[in-house]
């Protein structure tokens, strides 16, 4: 009961590859990252190793809400605030063509259904402005205010985001890691690497998010992990909330799969500190509360059929490390996606991979690690 729901979905046999010896990138991570990196550096010709501590998709890439979301993990403002409206609006579209890419790969993994993020008393201003940048800078978005019971008690309005998705992230992570097998890639699973020091290759890749503990000092101390605690209930007599829904600063959010189940995660602000933590394991007071809140949006109490902790990074400012690590020639890092790695991980895998391969794109300066990190000799 306590294992993800989207895991539990029987996984296929990956195509074995066999490198043998030394190869030109080591990818340390099986999930959406690790894999989106693997599969174009293989598509180029590289010989590529995937180091999985697990299985593929057993770590965050399966252990979410299974939101598909274009944008960062800060607002639109913030980033106009940030980067300027020009630069903001070139990294909105940046995910949004990883989002338009994904459709591509993932088959029936994605839904294009969009997405709700839902504003209280609280936040109405804030989501308000939120949409109003969004529009004044061309990027799609509608403004609802009908939003129906029993949502309309609590929430004053949202933004819907036409062109965001649902998703089972396992099965799209499965059927990334297959096309990366398929394109030559050699995974390893149930392969924990304590050091880089003996990785036999010109380019290594960490791509383990949250799970980056112990592998680099530098990145212990930029990259934080945050436990996110998620539960299912049994399929519901209706669909009441067809495309996820996100509120509170994203401190919940939901969602119904096609079979009707409610996924609910979030309310980890109930106990913040103790949500600093590596630790896969559930607690009950948030439990208890996810509960709660999922009878309030059905509207009686829901037979909770799984329930599951999962890991992200997040870093101080809430943006990606994507690129090359100061200091250490060889080494790469894409993670710390502060909540936002369904979509980022596609997208910024691919980032890495083009810049090894010696076509860097200009997004990569927006996520460069130099901002946070601080040379160290290897």
């Amino acid at each position: 009961m306590t294992d993800s729901y989207w895991l539990s979905e029987p996984a296929e046999q990956l195509p074995r590859v066999a490198c043998g010896g030394p190869v030109d990138v080591v990818v340390i991570g099986g999930g959406v990252t690790g894999c989106s990196c693997a599969l174009t550096l293989a598509e180029a010709g590289l010989r590529v190793r995937l180091y999985e501590a697990r299985r593929v998709a057993s770590g965050a890439s399966g252990r979410n809400g299974g939101f598909a979301l274009r944008g960062l993990a800060i607002s639109y403002p913030a980033a106009r605030e940030r980067f300027g409206s020009t630069a903001a609006e070139a990294l909105w579209r940046f995910t949004e063509r990883s989002l338009d890419r994904m459709e591509t790969l993932a088959g029936d993994a994605l839904r294009r259904v969009g997405s709700l993020r839902l504003a209280d008393d609280e936040e109405l201003a804030a989501v308000r402005a939120e949409y109003e940048a969004l529009r004044g800078d061309g990027l799609s978005a509608e403004w609802v205010d009908e939003l129906g019971s029993p949502l309309a008690a609590t929430f004053r309005g949202a933004i819907l985001h036409p062109g965001d998705g649902s998703l089972q992230p396992a099965r799209w992570v499965r059927r990334l890691a297959a096309r990366a097998a398929e394109a030559g890639v050699e995974i390893a699973e149930e392969t924990r690497i304590e050091s880089l020091e003996d990785l036999e290759a010109e380019h290594v890749v960490i791509a383990t998010d949250g799970y980056t503990h112990g592998l680099l000092a530098e990145l212990d101390r930029a990259i934080k992990p945050i436990r996110g605690q998620v539960i299912v209930t049994e399929p519901l007599a209706e669909t009441l909330y067809p495309r996820p829904h996100y509120a509170r600063h994203g401190f919940d959010y939901w969602q119904q799969t096609p079979d009707r189940r409610l996924v609910l995660g979030g309310r980890r602000d109930l106990s913040l500190e103790t949500e600093f933590t590596n630790e896969e394991s559930i607690t009950e007071p948030i439990q208890a509360e996810l509960e709660t809140f999922a009878a309030e949006l059905i509207g009686e109490e829901p037979r909770i059929e799984h329930r599951w902790p999962g890991i992200f990074g997040t870093t101080e400012d809430e943006l990606p490390l994507v690129g090359r690590l100061p200091g250490r020639d060889r080494v790469w890092v894409s993670a710390g996606y502060s909540g936002h790695g369904n979509v980022l991980g596609l997208g910024c895998g691919e980032l890495v991979a083009q810049a090894i391969l010696g076509s860097p794109a200009p997004e990569l300066q927006y996520f460069d690690p130099a901002r946070v990190l601080y040379d160290e000799a290897v």
